[in-house]
């Protein structure tokens, strides 16, 4: 298996799928006026979801000579007045990478007809502002059928950070995942309240151990350190990483990951709306368009053998071909 199951990712595909076609290969113009902001409701040190936005910022930065801007760890009560700041100084396109933005920038965007707004995560559109969701749940149906076909014990455990609707597509992912192996498969999440609190993560995990888990899957972005560290201390425990590749956050704790192409996507959106031609719509990304895939720890690999290899390649090409229905309730 090499350590890896991954689908190449191709930005000219994204490009295609944003209206951005034509678009592949280095930017070579020096700095221009184009300006980006990234708005982020966590701390880009977190290892996951707010880290590959600030990689995807980095990224517009270095090939397309974008100026850049971010603020991190926003409060939901200074979301809209932090969109409205990033638009009134004539930024070009303004990023809100939660679905937690979608609100605020629908209702912020129309002062702004000279702005796109982009919100990751959402699921809905308007004149000038776009959505983007990644089918991370694609990869997690992966992660919860690798977690029931290795389990001696019928049981694993999520642990989210929120309960908001963009993570309840990978969590029911994650548990049909399971059930398509073994259809008496318990699966039992419980929520952090927050994204920070490494500590009651921990707490979670361990008390989801006690109850025979011995596989577990985070989406809490900071807080999902505290999942790591609790699987360390257990033999035979293992954790899923989910939106960037964690394996090595805590080594010998995690045994694969769900990963996002953030930066791809970044790109692709950013190049569409600096060339003009970018064409607001709820987008969604998955292992078809090369975005999404599983990510296996390179220490945990040997360990898996050929067989699981295939079992999971398989599962892969199945679900990149429309054969599997990730949402859809085995039973």
């Amino acid at each position: 298996m090499n350590g890896v199951l991954r689908l190449v990712t191709r930005a000219s595909v994204l490009a295609l799928v944003l209206g951005a076609a034509g678009c592949a290969g280095r930017d070579a113009s020096p700095p221009s006026d184009f300006r980006v902001a990234l708005l982020l409701t966590g701390p880009v040190s977190d290892d996951g979801w707010n880290a590959s936005a600030h990689e995807g910022l980095l990224l517009l930065e270095r090939e397309l000579g974008a100026q850049i801007a971010k603020v991190e760890s926003l409060d939901k009560s200074r979301f809209e007045e932090n969109l409205r700041e990033f638009a009134a100084q004539g930024y070009e396109l303004v990023i809100g990478h939660a679905y937690e933005f979608q609100d605020a920038a629908l209702r912020v965007a129309p002062d702004f007809p000279g702005t796109t707004f982009i919100v990751i995560a959402g699921n809905r559109h308007a004149a000038n502002v776009a959505a983007v969701h990644f089918r991370l749940e694609e990869a997690t149906y992966v992660l919860g059928a690798l977690a029931a076909h290795l389990s001696e014990r019928p049981v694993a455990g999520m642990i989210g950070g929120e309960e908001i609707p963009s993570l309840k597509p990978g969590f029911d992912g994650f548990e049909n995942g399971a059930k398509g192996v073994n259809p008496e498969f318990e699966v039992v999440t419980k929520y952090v309240g927050n994204w920070h609190d490494v500590a009651l993560a921990r707490e979670h995990a361990e008390a989801l151990i006690e109850q025979g888990a011995r596989f577990l899957f985070q989406n809490a972005d900071k807080a999902g350190l505290g999942v790591f560290q609790a699987a360390a201390e257990h033999d035979g425990v293992w954790a899923f990483g989910s939106n960037k590749d964690q394996n090595r956050v805590v080594p010998g704790a995690i045994l694969a990951s769900a990963v996002l192409d953030v930066p791809a996507a970044y790109l692709a959106v950013g190049r569409a709306v600096k060339a003009g031609r970018f064409v607001p719509a709820a987008t969604t990304m998955g292992v078809k368009e090369g975005v999404v895939s599983v990510v296996v720890s390179p220490e945990a690999a040997p360990e898996l053998g050929p067989d699981v290899a295939a079992f999971l390649a398989d599962l892969e090409q199945r679900i990149a071909s429309g054969e599997i229905d990730v949402l859809a309730s085995p039973n």
